[in-house]
This record gives structure tokens, C-alpha cells and sequence, in this order.
């Protein structure tokens, strides 16, 4: 196969995305394949891979592109020469359906979600507004628009949510924007924090275990618990090797883990995903899951979940992101037949 491997990008996830984009590239060679690294940030789009270290926090991109030179790498000979592209980014216009949808208009395969799935899943307001509608369990949870005043929320974040609660942005990733707030006098900062970034989530802390629901063409993987260490899983528990420990597959009766499996699923289908996806889930000591998000362009690092439980299947990295990308080559044979 012939793969451009779409990485890097201009959202705060860029050094995620870059390292991301480099172990596929690096699988994707193992296997036999030609794949190019493109990076849209870029003049031109085509790009070395490279770097893949991922500081605490997260990076800076690059300067913005003149106008006119927004869209080169859309022309980027890598790009128009693949057979598909594996869509690498993290956060911002590579992950919202932007990306997708340029790729889609140029008649151009690519693997993972579509535009409005996509779009769906960024969106934690709205994916969670589905998730009830689908039945599958969500903590309650209220939108705080960027721009209105904190105070003007706080009898309802007292009435509807209680302490303590999380704030989060409601189009980030990788814990970008992250505040667990245990009262009242800590809200305004959670909030102003979230509202850098975009419109606010503020959502009721569901006390338990921390476990994710990889899906990989429609079929749920093993659950795999995460468990930080000393604090939340934020940005710097991701990304930073000894932070946090992972059981795969993780140590649940058999009836626990075949309910998350199936709201995992249904959450999959109620966004209209594709291809592959991660849910990620708070679980209640009483066994009752709360879907946290949808992740439709989940890492590809060496500490991702996904490869992770794609392991625990006896799927090995290289299989994984051969099998990613072949369901996008086989939806550009079918749409010429």
C-alpha cells in the first residue's frame, strides 16, 4: 500500500500527533509498505518524520501559513499518490471533521471516522446529549459558553451538578484544559482555564477506576484500566513514562466488563464512527460505567491505549495500523466498483 500518514498539525496536540505519526509511519514500513509523512502546519505539507518527544505540557505550532498556503499540502504529491491516508492528528481542525471533509471533497480515502462522526465526537456537549439518547450511561453535566461570566453559572453547577466536579474544554483532547474542582472558590479559575481553549464542560466527578474501550472495526478489544499515579490522569500522566500504570486486560468480572464492551459500542454508533475509536469510561465501584468521550483519532505512541488493547488481543502494532489502513484502501475499491 501506498499511505500518507497525516501528522503534526496546529492544536495544542501537535507534539502527540508528531509521535503519533511516526510510529505509524515506522509500522507501516515495517510491513512492507510505502508511507510519507505529511504535516498540514508545513509550507507544502510534506514533512521528515521525526521528534516524537512530548513534553509535560503542551507545545506551541508553528507560525500560521500565509492564506494562500493553508491548503498546499492537500496537492502535496504524497497525498496525491496515495492509495489512502491515515489521518494522525490530534485536537483542532485534524480531529473535528475539517480535515475529513477536505480529504472527502478531493476524493481522497482516508482511515478512521468520517466528517460528521468526526464532528460528533469532538463535540462533548453534543456526543453526550447522544449517548443518553443511545443508553449509555453519562455523568450529568452542564455547557459553560466562553465569554459569559462564571457567576452566572454557579447556582446551577451547585443545583444540577454539586462538588466536587470537573471542567474541561468542550473541544480538546489528551486532558488539554483539565481542572478537578473539589468547591466553589476554585470555579472561576477551572473555568478561565477551560475558556483559553474554547466553550466549557463542567461535569459531576464520578468517584472509581479509570478503564477505556478500544474499537476496532466495529468490535470492542479488551478493557484496559488505567491508574495514575498520586492525582488525575491529565496531560503529564499521558505522556509521561512512569506516571501512571496500565492493566490490560483489566482485572473485572466477566459481567462488568461485558457491559462496557457493549455501551462502548453503542457509543461508537450512536457518533456514526468508523473504522476505529477509543471510549473512555469512569467506573463506579458498584460496577455502573459513565462514559466519559469518544476519542475518533486515539494515539498511536508508545503509552497508547489502543495498541495496548489491540495487544491484549494477540493484535500486535503493525498489524493494528496495516488493518487501520486497509479498511481505507478497501473503501476506495469499493467506491470505484
Amino acid at each position: 500500500m501506498k499511505i500518507a500518514v497525516l501528522l503534526g498539525g496546529r492544536s495544542p496536540e501537535r507534539d502527540v500527533s508528531i509521535a503519533s505519526g511516526t510510529g505509524v509511519l515506522a509500522a507501516l514500513r515495517r510491513r512492507g509498505h510505502d508511507a510519507a509523512a505529511v504535516d498540514p502546519a508545513l509550507p507544502g505539507g510534506e514533512a521528515a518524520a521525526g521528534g516524537g518527544r512530548i513534553d509535560e505540557t503542551p507545545g506551541t505550532p508553528p507560525p500560521p501559513l500565509e492564506p494562500g498556503k493553508v491548503l498546499g499540502w492537500l496537492s502535496s504529491p504524497a497525498i496525491l499518490e496515495a492509495e489512502a491516508v491515515f489521518v494522525g492528528l490530534h485536537g483542532g481542525s485534524g480531529e473535528d471533521g475539517t480535515v475529513q471533509a477536505l480529504l472527502g471533497e478531493a476524493g481522497i480515502p482516508f482511515a478512521g471516522t468520517g466528517v460528521l462522526g468526526s464532528a460528533l465526537a469532538m463535540d462533548k456537549d453534543r456526543s453526550k446529549a447522544l449517548f443518553r439518547e443511545a443508553g449509555v450511561s453519562t455523568a450529568d453535566h452542564l455547557l459553560v459558553p466562553a465569554g459569559l461570566a462564571a457567576g452566572d453559572f454557579v447556582g446551577a453547577v451547585r443545583e444540577r451538578i454539586g462538588y466536587p466536579l470537573v471542567v474541561k474544554p468542550n473541544t480538546q483532547g489528551s486532558s488539554v484544559g483539565f481542572s478537578f474542582v473539589e468547591g466553589p472558590d476554585a470555579l472561576d479559575a477551572a473555568l478561565a482555564e477551560a475558556h483559553r481553549w474554547d466553550d466549557a464542560i463542567v461535569e459531576a466527578y464520578v468517584p472509581g477506576r479509570e478503564v477505556t474501550v478500544a474499537i476496532l472495526d466495529g468490535r470492542a478489544l479488551p478493557v484496559v484500566e488505567i491508574i495514575p499515579e498520586g492525582g488525575f490522569y491529565d496531560y503529564k500522566r499521558k505522556y509521561t513514562k512512569g506516571t501512571s500504570r496500565y492493566v490490560a486486560p483489566a482485572d473485572l468480572p466477566a459481567k462488568t466488563a461485558g457491559r462496557l464492551a457493549r455501551e462502548a459500542v453503542l457509543a461508537f454508533r450512536a457518533l456514526r464512527c468508523r473504522d476505529y475509536a477509543r471510549v473512555d469510561f469512569r467506573l463506579r465501584e458498584d460496577g455502573v460505567p459513565a462514559c466519559l468521550e469518544v476519542n475518533t483519532l486515539p494515539g498511536m505512541t508508545e503509552l497508547s491505549l489502543v495498541p495496548m488493547a489491540a495487544a491484549a488481543a494477540g493484535i500486535g502494532f503493525d498489524e493494528l495500523v496495516e488493518r487501520i489502513c486497509r479498511m481505507a484502501v478497501e473503501r476506495r475499491s469499493t467506491d470505484r466498483s
